[in-house]
C-alpha cells in the first residue's frame, strides 16, 4: 500500500490574553519557555521528530519575533521538498481576518489544494508535550474515521477548563459526544476519577477536512473554531474518533510517562517551569532519541564564579543557558535563560529569568517570572510584598506569583 502523503498545519496565531504581560508584543507560541527555547518548538519537534517534513504554521497575532524565529531556525531541505512555512493571515476569502481556528485553516486552503495531501494534521503551538504523531495518524487510518482527535487523562475537577470527550460504550476508540468546558461530565470505565481532554491535535482525511470547512463558511451559527464546531460536526456524522495519549510510545521516553502541559496562564507557564528543575521531571529535556530543537544562540557557557570578595556563585536544582554569569550570587530551583547575570549577593530562588535580566548586588528575586532585558537594581526585592510589587507596575496572579514586563524599568524606590 502506498504511503499517505501528510501535510501538517500548526496554529499559531492565539493571542494568549491569560498570559499578558508575556504576551504584550509576541504571539503566544513565540512566548520563551525553559531557558532557550520557544513554546512553538514544542510542537514543531513533535512532527519533525515523527517524519513530517511539510509543515504550515498559521499566525496573526504580533507575529514578527514568532515568524523571525520560524525563518532562522526550522530550515529544510528543498532538495527534498521539505519545508516550515510560516503563513500570515493575507484575507484570501474577503476583508476578514482569521476569525477561529478552522476560519484560519479555511482562509488558507490554498496550502492544502497546493500540497495535495492525502492526511492533514492539525496541532496547537502553545502546549509542552512529546508525541509520536505517526501513531495517531496510523489508528486514525485503520479505523476508517474521518477526523480524530487527540486525548489526554485529566482529573474529573478540571472538566470545566477543556473540551471534554465522552466515548461510545460499545467501541472506545469512537466519540460519542464532544463538549466544550461543561461543569460536569462521567469519568472513564477505567477510571472513574479522570476524563478525557482534547490536546488540540487532529488527524483529519483530506477531502472530510475540506467539506468541513466548507460547510462551516457558509453557516451564520457558528464560532469558526476547530474543537467548537468542526469536531462536533464530525462526532454527529458518526465519524470522529478518539486517540488516547496514553497509548502512545516515544523513543528514549519511560513507559507510562506522557507529561501534556497547557500553559495558556501565567501560573501553569510558571507551574511547567517548576517542573522541569524537580530533582526527578517528568518532562525530561535531555531526551536525545525525541530531542526539542530551537535556534542555537552565539553565546559563551555558563559560568559560576566568585565575586570580589570570594562569595562563591551557586546554582542548586536549576537549569542555566548559555552566557549566564552567577557572580557570588545564589540561584535555587529556577531556570535563567540566555545571558542572564545574578551579581553578588543577590538571590534568585523558584523564579524564572528570560534573557538579558541582570540582578544587581544583593537583589532578591522569589515565586516570580522576569522577562527580558530588565534590570533589577541593587538591594530590590521582588516577590515579597504583593502591594510593593503592584506599586512597581508589576502584574501579580492571585496565586501570590509576580511577573515583571519585558524592558520594565525598575526603580530603587516603588513609584518613583
Amino acid at each position: 500500500m502506498a504511503q499517505k502523503k501528510v501535510l501538517a498545519i500548526v496554529l499559531a496565531g492565539g493571542e494568549g490574553k491569560r498570559l499578558m504581560p508575556l504576551t504584550a508584543d509576541r504571539a503566544k507560541p513565540a512566548v520563551p519557555f525553559a531557558g532557550q527555547y520557544r513554546l512553538i518548538d514544542f510542537a514543531l519537534s513533535n512532527l519533525v521528530n515523527s517524519h513530517y517534513l511539510k509543515i504550515v504554521v498559521l499566525t496573526q497575532y504580533k507575529s514578527h519575533s514568532l515568524d523571525r524565529h520560524i525563518s532562522e531556525t526550522w530550515r529544510m531541505s528543498t532538495l527534498l521538498q521539505n519545508y516550515v512555512a510560516s503563513v500570515p493571515a493575507q484575507q484570501r476569502r474577503g476583508k476578514e481576518w482569521f476569525l477561529g481556528s478552522a476560519n484560519a485553516i479555511y482562509q488558507s486552503m490554498n496550502l492544502i489544494s497546493d500540497a495535495r495531501p492525502d492526511i492533514v494534521v492539525v496541532i496547537g503551538a502553545d502546549h509542552v508535550y512529546r508525541m509520536d504523531f505517526e501513531q495517531m495518524v496510523q489508528q486514525h487510518i485503520d479505523s476508517g474515521a474521518h477526523a480524530t482527535v487527540a486525548a489526554v487523562r485529566q482529573p474529573l475537577e478540571y472538566a470545566s477548563s477543556f473540551g471534554v470527550i465522552e466515548t461510545d460504550s460499545k467501541d472506545p476508540r469512537k466519540i460519542a459526544r464532544f463538549v466544550e468546558k461543561p461543569k460536569s461530565t462521567p469519568g472513564l470505565p477505567d477510571d472513574p476519577t479522570q476524563f478525557l481532554a482534547s490536546m488540540g491535535n487532529y488527524v483529519f482525511t483530506k477531502d472530510a477536512l475540506v467539506e468541513a470547512l466548507n460547510k462551516d463558511a457558509a453557516t451564520e451559527d457558528t464560532k469558526h473554531d476547530m474543537g467548537g464546531d468542526i469536531i462536533p460536526w464530525f462526532v454527529e456524522k458518526g465519524s470522529c474518533g478518539v486517540y488516547d495519549f496514553t497509548h502512545n510510545d516515544v523513543p528514549g521516553q519511560d513507559a507510562g510517562v506522557h507529561y501534556w502541559r497547557d500553559v495558556g496562564t501565567l501560573d501553569s507557564y510558571y507551574e511547567a517551569h517548576m517542573d522541569l528543575v524537580s530533582p526527578w521531571p517528568e518532562f525530561d529535556l535531555y531526551n536525545d532519541e525525541w530531542p526539542i530543537f530551537t535556534r542555537q544562540q552565539i553565546s559563551p557557557p555558563a559560568k559560576l564564579v566568585r565575586s570580589a570578595t570570594k562569595r562563591p556563585g551557586t546554582a542548586v536544582d536549576s537549569i542555566l543557558s548559555q552566557g549566564v554569569v552567577i557572580s557570588g550570587g545564589t540561584v535555587a530551583q529556577s531556570v535563567l535563560s540566555t545571558s542572564a547575570r545574578v551579581n553578588h549577593d543577590a538571590w534568585v530562588e523558584q523564579s524564572v529569568l528570560l534573557d538579558n535580566v541582570l540582578v544587581g548586588e544583593g537583589a532578591q528575586v522569589r515565586n516570580a517570572i522576569v522577562d527580558k532585558n530588565v534590570a533589577i537594581p541593587a538591594g530590590v526585592r521582588i516577590g515579597f510584598d504583593r502591594e510593593e510589587d503592584e506599586a512597581r507596575g508589576f502584574t501579580v496572579t492571585e496565586s501570590g506569583l509576580t511577573v515583571v514586563a519585558k524592558n520594565h524599568a525598575i526603580t530603587a524606590e516603588p513609584g518613583a
